[in-house]
């Protein structure tokens, strides 16, 4: 929001330089970005009058004036311009002079002929004809305002005023005006605040005659006010109202225009100028859009209206979408005569979700999504008509019509001075406390505060009222005191799982990385998803920044891929990578997408195999407390070759089995790892073996534990065991492996396998696995006859389920 000082000064009077205005205004909750001075950058640019104006005698094209700039001598000045004659007045940059761009002006030479400085256009003063409709915008700019000779240029044409910019917070709409700032400038300073009520003398005849209003919705619309104009007659507002409107940003048009968006910026309530004659029957419905229909808004774009969305309409058609922007013929023309004033109030978030539904924020709307008060309405409304009648462009028709919902019921704060110093740490007084609220427009009686209707949504409790009163008082006020009060934060068990989890993988040397959760749809295609997989259906996001970026990914293993080949590329000859990603699975259409976390390892180079990331994700799990299946519990691996993203028969799933019920292998699916395949690595252009796993974080969750179980240390010694299985190729060392746990039992402490062989000696097909077992009893020694027992009973179970043999 962009405040003109002089502005400001029509409603509270302040002496203080515009720094220091910038500081308290921030200190008291209106932040400043900063401020400038119009013109700031134009020095020893004068008023000048011309003398006389002759013929170049060596140019035709250029012409010798003598100008009196109040420098005592006349001054020469060779132009080309065509449109200067004696006696005008002009602009003059005298030598040394600097325009708006930073142009500087020196004397010099043209044809033989003294040029002592320059006359100026708008545009070498910073302005165009929107400023000054009388000037022309390709000649000098003739000036036809009241100023003396010699005077410094930014004063003649009210290119002095001082603007400083507001950064204003969500919720407080009401400061997006001047009267919103000139009322926090006053509470600021302590000053008194002015406000005239708006008067309007009206010239007869009825409202009811011009116009009639139906308000349908009225959740959506809260209050709908207007007011006819009469006999208007179009043309350019005066000077200081062009002025104001340039200081704050905005682009002068005509005086109708001009009067609504001077109303918006000085009340903080959007207005809209209809010209009677658009509007059929002259009656206006505010309903919502219907199926199908189409609107055509003031900037020339068709646009689909979409039935949530609320319009303005005549009996015919839509005239406007409600807190956005008007039709294409609901402006104001050359021609019209009769003009329709609009103020309403419209439901905040319904504006918003249509301005962003059609692609359209305007002024408008970036008002009406905050939330205005429905109080200002008829206000703003009288201050359109009172400018009408103070510029003469028209007659304003007698009443108005207003139609307004159920008025809320303001909020009923008790006012407890002593909490309120025991909250804030301070020491006010009550009666300091009255007259700061009092300052800023809130109703105090009887011990009870009622905030102002324009900050209904914003206070809601004495905490909100404590806060008004502190930036008033002076943060810089509040003595520095230690905190007080017990409250520990923790962490929660997600939170230590999701901290061990990384420190796990750090410590085994992965990086972590962070990446979009946008992918483009060709990386399903790239990771050889079958056409048909779950996986590919996906939530699209409607305003992409690109094809790139134009879905939500139910998967993180392509944004590894890209990681891992960005990192090949600029030649890393070695890469060890993990994410904790978020991965959105599409549920219903009216539903948002299911959230889940996702832990994804991804590696490359040296010692980067199949094996290895294995080895990182049994550490993880490891650290977790999470152990190796062990007949009951744990967790478990499984060969596949199923899967076409990764390599067949250098691909596994894990799975987990928390349940002690549960007396099998498998459980539920934790998770995958395996090499990527090579069509997949040549797609990433990925010119080495790359590995990938993924991990459920909830499955994770739900498995790990964050507190440690210790064991003593054994008391009685070990027994040892070596067996040397012959078994089929396919059998798996892990089946092996979990068939001897659950043989074996309780007295099995360890089995760990080191060796395979392969050869004549054990036949085709065939594979030898050799293991050591390490058995030990808790509360004795065992005897060999007992660990006899054992091995025995084991192999027994392998010959059954897996048909193994001891190897002679």
């Amino acid at each position: 929001m962009n405040l003109s000082m002089k502005w400001l000064s029509d409603f509270v009077s302040l002496d203080v330089e515009p720094k220091q205005f910038a500081a308290d205004m921030t200190m008291s909750g209106s932040k400043v970005e900063g401020y400038a001075q119009e013109g700031a950058a134009i020095d020893k640019v004068v008023v000048g009058r011309v003398r006389t104006v002759e013929k170049h005698p060596d140019a035709d094209s250029l012409f010798v004036c003598k100008v009196d700039a109040g420098g005592g001598e006349p001054l020469q000045i060779i132009t080309a311009a065509t449109n200067v004659v004696p006696g005008c007045t002009v602009p003059v940059a005298l030598d040394g002079s600097t325009l708006c761009d930073g142009k500087k002006i020196k004397s010099g030479k043209l044809r033989g002929q003294l040029s002592q400085g320059m006359f100026c256009s708008l545009a070498e003063l910073g302005l165009t004809e929107h400023d000054f409709p009388y000037a022309i915008a390709d000649g000098i700019f003739l000036l036809q305002e009241e100023c003396a000779v010699g005077q410094d240029i930014r004063g003649a044409i009210g290119l002095d005023d001082t603007v400083v910019e507001f950064e204003i917070t969500s919720n407080r709409p009401d400061c997006l005006s001047v009267i919103g700032l000139a009322r926090e400038a006053a509470a600021t300073y302590g000053k008194p605040f002015s406000m005239p009520a708006p008067q309007v003398k009206g010239s007869g005849g009825d409202i009811g005659e011009y116009l009639k209003v139906t308000v349908e919705n009225s959740a959506l619309c809260l209050r709908y006010a207007a007011a006819a104009v009469s006999n208007v007659k179009i043309g350019p507002s005066p000077r200081w109202m062009r002025e104001r409107l340039r200081a704050s940003g905005v682009r002068p048009i005509n005086n109708i225009v001009d009067i609504t968006n001077y109303v918006m910026l000085e009340y903080g309530q959007p207005m809209h100028a209809f010209d009677l004659r658009s509007v059929k029957g002259q009656h206006l419905v505010i309903r919502n859009a219907k199926p199908g229909e189409l609107i055509t808004t003031l900037d020339g774009t068709e646009r689909a209206l979409q039935p949530e969305m609320l319009v303005i309409a005549d009996k015919e058609a839509p005239s406007a979408i409600a807190g956005v922007m008007g039709g294409e013929f609901s402006g104001v023309y050359d021609d019209t005569n009769t003009v329709i004033f609009e103020s309403a109030c419209f439901h905040g978030p319904s504006v918003r979700v249509t301005a962003k539904k059609v692609g359209l924020r305007t002024e408008s709307s970036s008002r009406f999504e905050k939330g205005l008060d429905p109080e200002n309405c008829v206000p703003a409304l009288r201050r359109a008509c009172e400018l009408v009648e103070l510029l003469g462009v028209g007659e304003v028709v007698n009443g108005i019509v207003d139609v307004a919902g159920d008025k809320a019921e303001p909020a009923k704060i008790p006012l407890d001075s002593a909490w309120m110093n025991r909250f804030l740490g301070v020491d006010i007084p009550p009666k300091r406390m009255d007259e700061i609220l009092r300052l800023l427009d809130f109703t105090v009686e009887n011990g009870v505060v009622t905030p102002p209707s324009f900050r209904q949504g914003d206070i809601e409790c004495a905490a909100d009222v404590a806060e008004e009163i502190a930036r008033i008082y002076g943060y810089n006020n509040i003595p520095i005191t230690a905190p007080r009060g017990a409250a520990q934060g923790r962490n929660t068990h997600e939170q230590k799982i999701q901290r061990k989890l990384r420190g796990a993988l750090l410590a085994q040397g992965l990086s972590e990385v962070i990446t979009y959760s946008f992918i483009s749809p060709r990386s399903y295609d790239k990771i050889r998803l079958p056409a048909d997989a779950e996986q590919r259906r996906s939530v699209v996001i409607q305003n992409p920044l690109g094809e790139d970026t134009s879905v939500m990914r139910t998967t993180a293993i392509p944004s590894m891929l890209e990681v891992l080949s960005r990192n090949y590329n600029n030649r890393n000859p070695a890469a060890a990578l993990f994410e904790v990603a978020t991965v959105y699975l599409p549920r219903r259409p009216d539903e948002l997408p299911l959230e889940k976390k996702q832990i994804v390892l991804g590696a490359y180079g040296d010692n980067s195999d199949f094996f290895t990331l294995k080895g990182a994700v049994e550490g993880l799990l490891d650290e977790l407390g999470i152990q190796h299946w062990n007949g009951s519990k744990g967790w478990d691996i499984v060969s596949l070759n199923t899967d076409p993203t990764f390599h067949p028969g250098r691909f596994a799933m894990l799975t987990v089995n928390t349940s002690l019920k549960e007396n099998t292998v498998g459980g539920t699916l934790l998770g995958v790892i395996g090499e990527v395949h090579p069509q997949v690595c040549r797609e990433y252009d990925i010119g080495v073996r790359a590995c990938v796993a993924t991990l459920d974080f909830d499955t994770l969750l739900q498995s790990a534990s964050d507190e440690k179980q210790y064991k003593p240390l054994p008391r009685f010694p070990a027994s040892t065991r070596d067996l040397a299985l012959v078994c089929d190729e396919k059998v798996p060392v892990g089946v092996i492996q979990a068939v001897i746990t659950a043989a074996v039992g309780d007295i099995l402490e360890s089995v760990v396998l080191f060796d395979v062989y392969r050869g004549k000696q054990v036949g085709e097909g065939k594979k030898s696995a050799a293991f050591s077992l390490t058995l030990r009893a808790a509360g004795r020694t065992l005897t060999d006859e007992e660990c006899d027992k054992a091995v025995q009973k084991a192999l027994q179970a392998l010959f059954a389920e897996l048909g193994a043999e001891l190897r002679a």
